[in-house]
């Protein structure tokens, strides 16, 4: 009975994901639960080859207080969303989710984390950008596009919806289009030979290149760019950022009621 009372005791959190070949999120939840002395606290990688088998996980993990979501479910998680707060409804796509009484409470930290880490780099000469890729996290960047009154072209391997091939960045387009922000998985870890196909010999001192992708730390797309005199930036402060936004949810859906 002592056994399984201290199971009833823990708050399990976790990432919801496939493949998870890496997890930013399970190291930095482990190291603060430990710097906080939460011993019964525990951060765990729920790999799911199909959104399908969701709810059995559910069931199999009763303590379950909470998770995140990554490729490629941020947008499939939506159909199991009991509540879905006002940024998760505007763009369709959610990356952290709190359960309270029994309800799955849907909310989109990279939000957060992208505005707060993209805002001190950006000049007044950012008029335009591309957004590379149309995914989930795409998504929360084209949100904060929209909110900061940055007009930005979609760019798609497969064009749709009002995107656009790689084809149509030209050194031209990139001429008016000084900010590229990066949202696909190209060049991470361990495949970290990919990079998006665009003139890096267009680029400049006026360019900011953004990478959501902080694994290796300076993927080829901000290589090709810093050598071209760009200023270049990876997604690691923004993993932090919502990091603090997930526990500050978390911590809010634990308390009273």
């Amino acid at each position: 009975m002592a056994a399984a009372s201290g199971m009833n005791s823990i708050r399990q959190y976790g990432l919801i994901g496939y493949p998870l070949s890496q997890s930013f999120s399970q190291q930095y939840f482990s190291q603060k639960f430990a710097e906080a002395g939460l011993d019964d606290y525990r951060y765990d990688l729920f790999p799911i080859a199909d959104i399908h088998s969701f709810p059995g996980l559910l069931q199999r993990h009763p303590n379950l207080k909470g998770f995140n979501i990554t490729i490629p479910y941020k947008e499939k998680i939506l159909a199991f969303l009991q509540h879905r707060d006002a940024v998760v409804a505007h763009c369709g796509a959610c990356n952290c989710v709190a359960i309270r009484n029994g309800a799955l409470w849907g909310y989109n930290t990279d939000v957060v984390g992208f505005e707060q880490s993209l805002l001190p780099g950006l000049q007044s000469h950012h008029q335009k950008a591309l957004v590379l890729g149309t995914g989930g996290a795409s998504k929360a960047v084209q949100y904060v596009l929209e909110k900061l009154g940055i007009p930005f072209l979609l760019i798609s391997r497969q064009p749709a919806n009002g995107s656009e091939g790689y084809a149509a960045i030209t050194a031209a387009l990139l001429q008016e289009y000084t900010l590229v922000i990066n949202t696909t998985p190209l060049g991470m870890y361990p495949a970290v030979e990919g990079f998006p196909t665009l003139p890096y010999d267009a680029l400049g001192a006026r360019h900011y290149l953004y990478d959501l992708v902080y694994n290796p730390p300076m993927t080829l797309f901000l290589q090709k760019g810093a050598a071209a005199g760009a200023q270049t930036k990876n997604g690691y402060e923004m993993l932090v950022l919502q990091a603090e936004e997930n526990w500050r949810i978390w911590s809010a859906a634990s308390g009273p009621g």
